[in-house]
């Protein structure tokens, strides 16, 4: 089944043609330098300089309060000039250094953004690694947050080399919470690239019966389908699918699909 290009208010998509990414990401990360000094080389002259008079106000700084305060006017600086890699990077510095639950997770979750519209392999692998590093020590804060585990997952499976650290955390939330729609949602997902499509099924079919017209479960459940050779079941979910997307750009893109089905 083929991406669909269009989005879909409230329909969350996968990464990679429509699959979440199992292997192993063995890319090697960039290193924030050469993220700075790329980054740095767009920035207006006066910018650049103002940058600079920080840079060098920290060398003097030994107090960790007064590097907080820093790190984040070098944050908003970066993200008002759109250098968000750069922007998250400062975020994450003043996070770790106030030990905030709230500020970590934020962070995490700035990094995961980015990570899914990077176009630098290197980079995104980079972003990645920067978002379980502060996801992990939100964790370590308050190791309950079932919001900031389901970030930790999405990390590993779809950014670092070890997409397994990813699947046992989602496991261990479906342990306790056997009807949790995120982790069935991205357990699912893996199940579909792996090709256990009957597991990919059970998961989907857990989340639709407790929010039948759950949109992304309806659309991957049809996935599945088709993986095991249904295509008569496939064909009627994403019909019901495209009911309740309601979206014309979404329907045609379904209805050439179902036609390819046929």
């Amino acid at each position: 089944m083929p991406p669909i290009k269009k989005p879909v208010a409230d329909m969350q998509r996968p990464n990679s043609g429509g699959q979440v990414s199992q292997a192993p990401n063995t890319m090697k990360p960039a290193s924030f330098d050469s993220i700075l000094t790329e980054s740095r080389a767009l920035l207006p002259k006066i910018v650049a300089d103002t940058v600079r008079t920080m840079e060098n106000e920290l060398t003097a700084i030994r107090d960790s309060v007064r590097m907080a305060v820093v790190f984040e006017r070098l944050s908003k600086v970066w993200e008002r000039n759109k250098q968000l890699p750069v922007a998250a990077y400062y975020a994450a510095k003043v996070a770790k250094l106030e030990n905030s639950e709230k500020k970590l997770t934020f962070a995490g979750q700035f990094y995961l953004q980015l990570m899914e519209n990077e176009n630098s392999p290197s980079v995104q692998t980079w972003e990645a690694g920067e978002a379980v590093s502060c996801l992990e020590q939100s964790l370590k804060i308050n190791p309950n947050n079932e919001e900031t585990k389901l970030a930790l997952a999405t990390g590993y499976i779809e950014g670092t080399g070890e997409p397994m650290r990813g699947v046992q955390i989602l496991l261990a939330i479906t342990r306790e919470k056997p009807d949790d729609i995120p982790a069935n949602l991205l357990l699912g997902r893996m199940s579909i690239q792996s090709g256990q499509f009957d597991k990919a099924v059970g998961r989907f079919e857990t989340i639709l019966k407790v929010e039948p017209e759950n949109k992304e479960a309806m659309y991957f459940l049809a996935q599945a389908y088709e993986g095991k050779g249904d295509k008569k079941k496939a064909i009627e979910l994403l019909e019901k699918c495209k009911k309740v997307v309601n979206d014309p750009g979404f329907s045609n893109e379904i209805d050439q699909h179902i036609n390819s089905l046929k």
